[in-house]
């Protein structure tokens, strides 16, 4: 007999894999970021999409767990912390809390340190695509 939640089970152990990855590359990249050196920079954007693509990845976790056991994502504009508290918490007749208190409140760093990376690369990129039409705009070129 398979347990109910077999394919939930398989999913979740087949994304540890990755998130163990990007925690070490991140890991792995941290001491040279410290450095001062020219190629610091290239460094610290590792770590930060890597801490950015863990804490995705853990979401990403919670999500099935939300669905396959909980029956539902939490809606609104704050959902992403919302579906947080709802691993923290223990729902009784169905599943206990898959995270305490300590675990919820370093997600939610990481959850806010996420939702920054996502706004930083959002800006460059319109200041990118600005800068390109400005600069065109500014050498008598057309805006390709």
């Amino acid at each position: 007999m398979t347990h109910p939640y077999q394919e939930l089970i398989e999913r979740i152990r087949g994304e540890v894999p990755e998130l163990e990855r990007v925690m070490n590359r991140a890991l792995r990249a941290w001491p040279q970021a410290q450095k001062t050196f020219p190629e610091q920079e290239v460094y610290m954007d590792s770590v930060a999409l890597n801490l950015h693509s863990f804490y995705a990845g853990v979401e990403r976790l919670f999500e099935l767990i939300a669905r396959h056991m909980d029956r539902g994502l939490p809606g609104g504009e704050t959902w992403h912390r919302e579906l947080l508290k709802q691993m923290a918490r223990d729902l009784e007749g169905v599943r206990p809390a898959v995270i305490d208190e300590e675990t919820f409140l370093r997600l939610d760093d990481f959850r806010r340190f996420r939702h920054l990376v996502q706004n930083i690369y959002a800006i460059i990129e319109f200041c990118i695509n600005n800068g390109k039409i400005y600069f065109h705009r500014t050498h008598g070129k057309s805006e390709a």
